[in-house]
């Protein structure tokens, strides 16, 4: 038995070449310029930078504030209040921290300080009312603030704020 060869015939056309795509590369965009806080009036708070750097001395004297309350809350309820208390005071330097080097980074300045007075919290309800007070500052420098990922930051001290003074309040 004989058996044909098969002879494969070549297509006349040309052979196309296959290729992988190559990639598409994009310029990013330039990121919008951000705006400029304004400008340092000095005393009285009304500028951004005044703010900021009254809000983070707030924050770092309300860190003393509570450490020194976490030392001598007594009385009912004292150990969830002395942990509450550790907690809030051990957190507090580190988002003054972040708050000041996160603004002088993104407005490109260091910032001015000027000493404010250290309270004097003698129980748990001082506390409260300073949380309370220092939510109002917070939240009032975040209204301001155009940088979004400074108003991050703030409502992480929020966060803390808040979560403190559950603890005080409801946890004895």
């Amino acid at each position: 038995m004989e058996t044909k060869a098969r002879v494969l015939k070549r297509n006349p056309e040309p052979a196309r070449t296959i290729s992988r795509p190559q990639p598409i590369v994009n310029q990013p965009k330039s990121e919008p310029s951000k705006p400029e806080p304004t400008p340092d009036t000095g005393v009285g708070g009304s500028s951004l930078d005044t703010m900021t750097a009254a809000c983070a001395t707030e924050m770092m004297n309300a860190a003393t504030s509570f450490h020194r309350l976490h030392l001598k809350v007594t009385g009912d309820g004292s150990y969830s209040a002395h942990k509450a208390l550790g907690k809030f005071y051990e957190a507090m330097h580190d988002h003054a921290d972040t708050l000041v080097e996160g603004y002088q980074g993104t407005a490109e300045k260091l910032l001015k300080y000027t000493d404010m007075p250290i309270r004097n919290l003698d129980d748990t309800a001082d506390a409260v009312r300073y949380l309370r007070d220092l939510y109002n500052s917070v939240n009032k420098l975040q209204g301001m603030m155009p940088y979004s990922e400074i108003v991050n930051n703030l409502d992480l001290v929020k966060d803390l704020i808040n979560s403190t003074k559950y603890k005080l309040l409801f946890l004895k």
